[in-house]
């Protein structure tokens, strides 16, 4: 049975969110058990008897905040964040779940866990929704600002193998994304990044910001820089909508009785954009799942995030992207 360790302190609504997401999640799924790391007093009276022989305890007090140094991590050892990502280190566990510092969750994962072979950073990924009814998956969002050809290929690899083992894609597209499709587009970066990635089997070439959208390809590869505006930039697009349509709907009663009709239309574009929905941004490259959750995930985005580290524990994600990675580059040289 596998076995998941979860930052039980480090969201930004304390132990209460993120353990009403786990029990949800023990209810509802019986192939797991958990290692929820954080105060024991405060954790033990959030889990119910009845799950209570799934859930052990591992006890410490000591919460790396978002104000604090990503780099202060590495020497709080008896921080949530760094117990939970020893747990995977030594093998006590398979995969890791957090909202807590992401800056902190991606360097002691990348040194602790330490970085899948022919890996050289690892990078996040998230899902961004489209109007096909499918959702793209995006790298890196945020791990890496400044990238080399080379980081933008594995991207592309990592992401591929992840789109097929994880998200049960058969033979994901790769775009690239670019200010323009045509080929002689881009900077220097991603025109050599171009002809790395060509050598990997379903990439589409360069794609556009408004692709991801549409759904014209599965995996979209970029830096962290532009990938982070990216993700920021819908969040804010989605939310900045949302507040249109309320204050329109309630400029006249015609309006109003047309929301009664649409409200299932608007439930349905909320859980399309709800990042609670997909949980959490799963680290690629390291050697087993670390999925980073949002600081202010509710209990079903905890509950979702597990639900990706149990997948992702559950597949050959790690020797797949080291195999794969070792085809292509063979190829490219």
């Amino acid at each position: 049975m596998l076995k998941i360790a979860i930052d039980a302190m480090g969201g930004d609504f304390g132990p209460e969110p993120i353990m009403s997401g786990l029990v949800s999640a023990l209810r509802n799924n019986n192939t797991f058990t958990a290692i929820a790391v954080g105060d024991q007093t405060q954790l033990e009276k959030l889990i119910p008897a009845q799950f209570k022989n799934r859930v052990e305890i591992l006890h410490t007090e000591d919460v790396i905040k978002m104000s604090d140094s990503a780099t202060d991590a590495l020497k709080r050892k008896e921080s949530t964040i760094y117990k939970a990502i020893d747990l995977v280190k030594e093998g006590n566990a398979d995969a890791v779940v957090s909202a807590g510092h992401s800056g902190a969750s991606m360097s002691l994962a990348t040194l602790r866990i330490g970085r899948i072979k022919g890996v050289s950073r690892p990078a996040i990924a998230t899902l961004m929704p489209t109007s096909e009814n499918q959702n793209t998956l995006v790298l890196d969002v945020g791990a890496n600002v400044d990238c080399d050809a080379k980081n933008l290929f594995e991207f592309a690899v990592m992401g591929q193998v992840y789109a097929q083992d994880v998200l049960k894609i058969d033979e994901p597209l790769i775009g690239l994304l670019s200010n323009g499709e045509e080929e002689s587009k881009g900077n220097e970066v991603t025109k050599e990044a171009f002809e790395m990635i060509s050598k990997v089997p379903n990439f589409a070439g360069n794609v556009e910001g408004s692709d991801i959208f549409k759904g014209t390809v599965d995996v979209v590869v970029c830096d962290g820089f532009i990938g982070n505006i990216l993700l920021k930039t819908a969040e804010g697009v989605a939310d900045t909508i949302g507040k249109i349509i309320k204050k329109n709907l309630k400029r006249s009663l015609i309006s109003i009785a047309g929301a009664v009709l649409m409200r299932k239309v608007f439930k349905n574009l909320k859980v399309r954009v709800d990042y609670a929905e997909y949980g959490g941004a799963p680290l690629l490259g390291v050697k087993a799942p670390v999925i980073i959750a949002h600081g202010k995930s509710n209990p079903k985005a905890i509950q979702n995030a597990i639900y990706q580290a149990i997948i992702a524990a559950s597949s050959n994600l790690d020797t797949d992207i080291e195999e794969k990675l070792k085809r292509y580059t063979t190829k490219s040289e």
